[in-house]
């Protein structure tokens, strides 16, 4: 199994859980077997592009998230991943989970703004 998909399917499913939204009536919706949805989740079958694309706008978030775990691709300023750089390990992640947080309690406002 790829890591990638590994991965992507992990978020499909937080985000269907922040949602409330059980495993099968996202496959029922996407008109798709509840075992190909389950495959998706655990990372063992790629969704077709026409699935993915219903599976983003089902559950409100962009490609860019399910994908590479990021609400937005590359947008960090230059002189932030610099000053990054000056940094020890410790504070690293101590950086990574306060933008956890703050990711945490934007992102239904996000998906709320952009996917209303």
């Amino acid at each position: 199994m790829n890591n990638q998909f590994i991965e992507m399917g992990k978020r499909i499913k937080l985000r269907r859980n922040e949602l409330k939204i059980k495993q099968a009536e996202l496959a029922e919706t996407l008109g798709i077997s509840n075992n190909h949805m389950s495959s998706i989740e655990t990372g063992k079958e790629r969704p077709s592009m026409e699935v993915f694309i219903n599976i983003c706008e089902e559950l409100k978030v962009t490609p860019d998230y399910l994908l590479l775990g990021t609400m937005h691709a590359n947008d960090i300023p230059q002189n932030i991943t610099d000053t990054l750089r000056l940094c020890s390990k410790e504070d690293i992640e101590l950086a990574r989970r306060i933008i956890d947080l703050l990711v945490e309690r934007n992102r239904r406002n996000w998906n709320d703004k952009f996917f209303v």
